[in-house]
């Protein structure tokens, strides 16, 4: 019985879902697999029940009272209609040529954005939220105005699935015309490897919330990008250029790894500084961490 409950595990963790092709299909088990799972976690504040419930509050009419949600959680619940939802938030994710590395065992970046991406899609529709996808390298190469309808989630999961990274990185660019194109405050989510100029990177984060956006930043990174570990001997080739550099890990691991940590520290300590809220993702990481950012998040908003 223990094992069945732990089943729900195994589509959180990305390597166990890329083999998939469907996407919709890797949308819907990543989501059920985190909704099962908060059903049997401590996380007693999270339950199925925010996707389409709230909890009473007084002058509440009783008759849209949940008494099947109240016989499982001992709580009264009111059931949550379309009107009364009001978050509007854009995923915007990074397409650029360095998302496409993926170290020995792993997806690569972009994989592992598009699965959080169609997950988070299908997440927000349930909560009958209205959510837009962006995706962007150097410019904005598709823009789908956030929209709350249910079947808007195949037009995400389409353009999502027909799409591969390429060109060079130009996150300030490409952030800052998002910025100005999305009118109405809403979240903003952004998952991307970040590899840019760090105080371009930094601008354009928050250049969205000077406009009143709030804003989630999902920094992802193969792990060898953060331990280095590559062995005794590897060649370097830039995923946007193609230039190569053939050398001996240990030589620059030490320099590579130091320059790393203090590039995420200064992100992050950045990000907290503007309220941004920042989380750092290897690509090894069950997506429920990501999807419980997320779902903390919202509820600030």
């Amino acid at each position: 019985m223990e094992q069945k409950n732990q089943d729900y595990r195994k589509f959180l963790i990305p390597a166990n879902v890329a083999g998939i092709q469907n996407l919709e299909l890797v949308a819907r088990l990543v989501v059920e697999g985190f909704i099962t799972g908060l059903h049997r976690s401590p996380y007693h504040g999270f339950s199925v029940e925010f996707a389409e419930h709230r909890q009473y509050r007084h002058g509440d009419e009783t008759k849209n009272i949940d008494w099947k949600v109240y016989a499982r959680t001992n709580k009264y619940y009111v059931k949550q209609y379309e009107e009364e939802t009001n978050l509007r938030a854009v995923l915007a994710v990074d397409s650029s040529a360095s998302m496409s590395y993926a170290s020995k065992g792993m997806i690569s970046k972009f994989d592992y954005a598009i699965f959080l991406t169609a997950a988070l899609s299908m997440l927000m529709l349930r909560q009958r939220d209205a959510v837009g996808l962006a995706l962007y390298d150097t410019e904005i190469r598709k823009y789908l105005p956030p929209n709350s309808k249910q079947s808007f989630v195949t037009e995400i999961l389409k353009t999502l699935a027909s799409y591969k990274p390429s060109n060079n990185t130009g996150t300030a660019n490409a952030l800052d015309s998002l910025a100005e194109r999305i009118k109405r405050r809403g979240l903003v989510i952004i998952m991307s490897d970040f590899f840019d100029e760090k105080e371009s990177v930094l601008n354009a984060l928050k250049h969205f919330r000077h406009r009143n956006h709030e804003v989630l930043a999902f920094h992802l990174l193969d792990p060898r990008e953060i331990d280095f570990k590559l062995g005794t001997g590897a060649t370097f080739r830039d995923m946007e250029t193609g230039e190569e550099l053939v050398t001996q890990p240990h030589q620059i691991g030490g320099a590579y790894s130091d320059a790393v940590k203090s590039f995420i520290k200064d992100i992050k300590k950045e990000c907290f500084n503007h309220n941004i809220d920042y989380t750092m993702i290897e690509t090894s990481t069950p997506f429920d961490k990501a999807l419980r950012d997320y779902i903390t998040k919202r509820r600030k908003v």
